[in-house]
């Protein structure tokens, strides 16, 4: 008989992966990353090339706490009538509006006696650059490729973003109706400048230059190519907020200090941050183990809030520290209740992992609960509140959706990989007791 002279083939078996010590470089990658992070935020970052300054450097603040401008402007009539309280209405929501939109919020317009309307605007120590920003909202015009005024926001009657539909695609335009002096100085326009573009200018600003495509006689046009929806909207805001019914003329420009002072805002920062402290080693001693899991989620929870806080431009004054703090409460309350479901599971003999599913999916429910009726309060407190209540709304809000999401899953997460890495074995020292409540 033949000899088989073929070595037998070798199977390669794969290496596996060992899972407590993946679960510990993710833990150490997280850690560094949070502690770097938070370094960043709370004391900058400098290494030559790049350089991050600290969130003192991007946050903006109130009048309470930093001062900025006071401007009184007064109305008069543009036909020279009355200014009814409609026109004063309708010019303060535009002036509210346009400074909105500068990204200034905590910014108070309201009326005074007669017609005057006193702007407060936060965050700014230049008088001219306060009243430019409030003088927008009433120069607006329509010019001729050659520069000249065709129309201004007298003959406005309305503007609004609408959302059409043809051969099956979506598209946003904006809608613009005149008056009907408008109308007649509009029909001229598009006739003599068929085919060529007519600038919308506010404040020597082009906001849009739309091609007129056919002579326009019933007052009634279309701006099309204006981007997606929020483009439309904007752009119908600025013409709208520019054809206001009276004229403005600043009778008094203030630059005013902050109520507070500086040595207020240091002592509300120390304060808060003195609560802080003494919530994480609450959670410590309490929870122990699972205390400083906590603690790392709720550090987690601070540094989005913040950063979010710069990015949304939200401007911070004392009552949204309040709420800051308040939110940090509630955040530490999900964690309060996620980690008593998993002792009571645990404590019905049910193993590790089997008692955080368990636990999570009992707290929930109750964590939802709670949160969703502050969310209403915040909602009620923002819209219908002004000025520093709205400010105490938003940082409220912000703090309860981003509570939400580190508690579903940064503290859900942390648990995991502290269990699967066997870092806490013991049980005394993680809180959970297998088989028993700690």
């Amino acid at each position: 008989m033949a000899r088989d002279n073929k070595a037998p083939k070798r199977r390669t078996k794969k290496k596996r992966k060992n899972p407590v010590k993946s679960a510990r470089i993710k833990l150490t990658v997280f850690i560094v990353f949070v502690v770097l992070a938070a370094y960043t935020l709370f004391f900058g970052l400098d290494i030559g090339i790049y350089t991050i300054g600290d969130i003192k450097d991007h946050m903006h603040y109130g009048l309470d706490l930093t001062g900025g401008v006071n401007v009184v402007l007064e109305a008069t009539p543009k036909d020279g009538g009355n200014v009814s309280d409609e026109d004063m209405d309708a010019t303060v929501a535009a002036i509210k509006n346009r400074v909105d939109k500068m990204g200034v919020s905590e910014a108070t317009v309201a009326k005074q006696d007669g017609n005057r309307i006193r702007v407060s605007i936060p965050s700014i120590q230049n008088q001219q650059e306060a009243l430019e920003m409030v003088g927008k909202t009433a120069q607006l015009e329509f010019k001729s490729p050659d520069g000249d005024v065709l129309l201004t926001g007298n003959d406005v009657a309305q503007a609004q973003a609408v959302k059409q539909s043809e051969n099956g695609i979506e598209s946003y335009v904006v809608q613009l109706r005149f008056t009907d002096e408008g109308k007649k100085k509009f029909a001229d326009a598009t006739e003599k400048y068929l085919n060529q573009q007519i600038s919308i200018v506010l404040d020597d600003d082009v906001i849009s230059s739309p091609n007129v495509k056919s002579v326009i006689s019933n007052g009634e046009a279309v701006i099309e190519g204006v981007g997606d929806s929020d483009e439309a909207k904007t752009l119908a805001d600025l013409i709208q907020g520019g054809a206001l019914p009276v004229s403005l003329t600043p009778i008094q420009v203030t630059t005013v200090g902050p109520t507070l002072g500086s040595d207020s805002l240091n002592q509300s920062i120390l304060a808060g941050g003195i609560g802080i402290a003494a919530v994480l080693i609450f959670m410590l001693i309490v929870y122990k183990g699972l205390g400083l899991i906590a603690d790392l989620a709720l550090i987690v929870y601070i540094l989005i809030d913040f950063w979010l806080m710069a990015e949304l431009n939200v401007t911070l004054t004392l009552p949204g520290i309040a709420g800051l703090i308040l939110s940090v409460g509630m955040a530490v309350d999900a964690n309060v209740i996620i980690f008593e479901r998993i002792k009571d599971e645990a404590g019905q003999g049910r193993s590790y992992k089997s008692a955080i599913a368990g636990g999570f999916k009992r707290a929930m429910g109750t964590i939802m609960d709670s949160n969703i009726t502050t969310l209403i309060a915040g909602f009620v407190l923002f819209f219908l509140g002004s000025g520093s209540v709205q400010g105490f709304a938003v940082t409220l809000i912000l703090g309860i959706f981003i509570s939400l999401f580190t508690a579903v899953f940064i503290t859900h997460w942390l648990i995991r990989m502290v269990v699967d890495s066997k870092i806490f074995n013991n049980q005394k020292i993680l809180g959970i007791k297998e088989g028993g409540a700690a």
